[in-house]
């Protein structure tokens, strides 16, 4: 009975510091939430406030309410918009994220190609991504694969660069150490360079995916007869202004989603960078 108590009394102490984390983190979460949530909502309300106030015709600036209502009315073709333009944004981001990587590897792995290969893809970038949109139709066709392409183009960029950024800048004690026990070039990518690249990488995933969702909407501008781009067109050639809000709002919802999505990624596979990052935050007070 007396070994019962002690384990009963044992416990007792790990519960509470259990709850009290607990508790220190869904004051982190709703501290985190509120102010964007409080500030959204003073902007809708201000924004219905100035509709009904001055009236506003709904061709100019629709009111959130009326906004709302054609959202419940094309429900079913919004839905199925932002399902064929988040499949475009899927395979362009995960293209795109590859083809980043593997760019940075390349780079950072063979200095000699990549002092001759950077070039290049800087270069690269700063050619108009729009300006090719029709070539990409000409080339690959008028389905999937040139806003796929043109996706990629646009995103991969900021995947290579941030990469590139993690594996050049690692310890140099951390390299001397490797290479003083016989570590090939190799085994320092692997061991040190890459470990040290992953948050990098995932700073440029976030900023991918968010040009992914702009990539998606160019190609659908350029040719598409289906998609949330295309519904734009569509709504704006109507001077259907609810209706090009409503597209808006469920783009920015689609957006949202791919990043909120990365941002899990990075919780799972790099939670050692992130943890590091809340107790830097909280230490300053953040």
């Amino acid at each position: 009975m007396t070994a019962i108590v002690n384990q009963e009394t044992a416990r007792a102490p790990a519960n509470v510091d259990a709850e009290a984390k607990r508790a220190t983190n869904r004051r982190a979460a709703w501290s985190r939430f509120m102010p964007p949530l409080a500030l959204f909502v003073g902007v809708v309300v201000a924004w219905e406030a100035v509709s009904r106030i001055f009236r506003l015709p709904e061709f100019v600036l629709p009111a959130p309410t009326a906004i709302v209502e054609v959202l419940i009315a094309h429900q079913a073709s919004l839905a199925y918009a932002a399902f064929v333009t988040s499949q475009e944004v899927l395979w362009g981001f995960l293209l795109s994220a590859v083809i980043g990587a593997g760019v940075a590897l390349v780079i950072a792995r063979f200095a000699a190609f990549g002092r001759a290969l950077y070039p290049l893809v800087v270069l690269f970038q700063n050619v108009p991504k729009v300006a090719l949109a029709p070539l990409f139709i000409l080339w690959f066709g008028f389905d999937l694969a040139p806003k796929v392409v043109l996706i990629v183009v646009i995103a991969f960029f900021p995947v290579a660069i941030n990469m590139l950024v993690g594996l050049q800048t690692v310890d140099a004690n951390l390299v001397a150490l490797m290479r003083s026990v016989g570590a090939s070039r190799n085994e320092i990518l692997m061991r040190i360079q890459i470990p040290n690249s992953l948050p990098y990488l995932m700073a440029g995933l976030k900023v991918a995916v968010t040009l992914a969702v702009i990539g998606a909407i160019v190609g659908e501008f350029v040719s598409s007869d289906q998609g949330l781009g295309y519904l734009l067109l569509v709504a704006n050639g109507n001077l259907d202004t609810r209706l090009v809000f409503a597209c808006v709002f469920v783009l920015t919802l689609v957006g949202l989603a791919f990043f909120f999505i990365i941002e899990a990624v990075e919780r799972l596979f790099v939670s050692w960078h992130v943890s590091a990052r809340q107790a830097d935050a909280a230490a300053s007070g953040e």
